[in-house]
């Protein structure tokens, strides 16, 4: 009350992504791979089930990890990077679910994404680092790489299943794009 009282409030970028059929913006994450696997398999099959569900989802996928390709190039340089993976995020904080650091580089109003890719982990690999995804300390793995970038263009052959804040949704994702400084925020 005391940030809307003071009229407290600072820049937030925005991410825009282009997807066929349409644009979407966002302001915390997208993932695609196995973020997006256990988000989606928990609305479609453990909605009601409330944190169990969750949980659910997060061992059947585990079960069934897959470490597929999501060709991206970023700043349009060079081709695009098609080698299998266990997830990409495309961040502008770096939390998510609240106590996830994904991106823990990230910064809400530098005007650059934070990409984080984890290369094709095993079960094994990714269950004796889980925790590391809740410090941010993932991103030192020798399978991970994260990069501060203005654009991602993407080259799939449909739609994925991506998780954008929070929410799933089946896209066919073409390229995200940061807004810089296009919210103002109360804080």
């Amino acid at each position: 009350m005391r940030a809307i009282e003071s009229h407290q409030s600072r820049a937030c970028d925005v991410m825009r992504l282009t997807y066929k059929g349409g644009e979407l913006y966002y302001i915390n994450l997208l993932s695609v791979g196995f973020a997006a696997d256990v988000a989606a398999l928990r609305d479609r099959r453990f909605l009601g089930f409330g944190h169990a569900g969750y949980l659910a989802a997060i061992f059947l996928s585990l079960a069934r990890l897959k470490r597929r390709p999501f060709p991206v190039r970023v700043n349009g340089h060079g081709g695009f990077d098609s080698r299998p993976c266990l997830f990409l995020t495309f961040n502008n904080s770096k939390f998510t679910g609240g106590t996830m650091m994904i991106a823990p580089d990230a910064v809400t109003n530098d005007g650059l994404i934070e990409y984080v890719r984890w290369g094709p982990i095993g079960r094994i690999g990714l269950i004796r680092n889980l925790a590391t995804l809740y410090d941010g300390t993932h991103t030192r793995h020798p399978m991970a790489e994260r990069q501060a970038v203005r654009r991602v263009d993407f080259q799939l052959d449909g739609p994925v299943d991506v998780m954008v804040d929070g929410e799933v949704l089946s896209l066919e994702c073409q390229a995200i794009e940061v807004l810089p400084s296009a919210l103002r925020v109360v804080v």
